[in-house]
């Protein structure tokens, strides 16, 4: 019963923070995880993974449903459109190759938002966001848990394990940050000098 409970919780934390960003749901699949790997459970990892998965799932759809029915001035709105230039560069890539970019957007810190917005605004098919978001969410679902296993592993405590998969969590998502603000920066600055030269 308070496995049930928990993964209830997981489930609920996780689906708000897809429709709402600013929960961080990477950290609480890890810490979920990493104190699954210390009940010596197989099965109950698997199972932080499916509701993870899950949950992740219905709030892509609860998200892409919004932004398909309230379009650009909703997404504004409720503050999920904040760089427009990114916005198009990330319609163009998805224009190319509209499932792959959805299986990557889910790992990528910071790049499910733009790629639903930019999957919704540009009228993608329900059937095609519905089916190929199944993947995209059962993989992050399983790295995250994966970060938190590796987190429980090397920690004898499980309140240490989840500290160090938060811990993780948090600066691989800022140095991805940190790395994509350098590079648009420069990519920025090179049309600049190419204009003066």
């Amino acid at each position: 019963m308070a496995l049930l409970g928990a993964l209830g919780w997981l489930f609920l934390v996780v689906a708000f923070g897809a429709i709402v960003p600013i929960v961080p749901t990477g950290a609480a699949v890890s810490g979920a995880a990493a104190l699954a790997f210390h009940e010596h459970r197989p099965l109950t990892i698997v199972l932080v993974i499916a509701a993870g998965a899950a949950a992740a799932y219905v709030g892509d759809l609860v998200m892409y449903a919004v932004c398909r029915v309230g379009g650009e001035k909703l997404a504004r709105r409720m503050r999920w459109l904040r760089d427009e230039e990114h916005l198009v560069s990330v319609k163009e890539r998805l224009n190319r190759s509209q499932v792959p970019v959805l299986l990557v957007s889910r790992l990528i810190p910071g790049g499910r938002v733009p790629v639903l917005l930019a999957a919704a605004f540009l009228g993608m098919a329900w059937r095609t966001f519905v089916v190929a978001n199944v993947p995209a969410c059962a993989l992050w679902a399983t790295v995250y848990a994966g970060i938190g296993v590796a987190g429980g592993s090397i920690f004898p405590e499980p309140w240490q394990g989840v500290i160090a998969a938060v811990v993780l969590i948090l600066v691989i998502n800022q140095t991805v940050s940190w790395v994509n603000k350098k590079r648009e920066a420069r990519q920025a600055a090179l049309p600049e000098s190419t204009s003066e030269a």
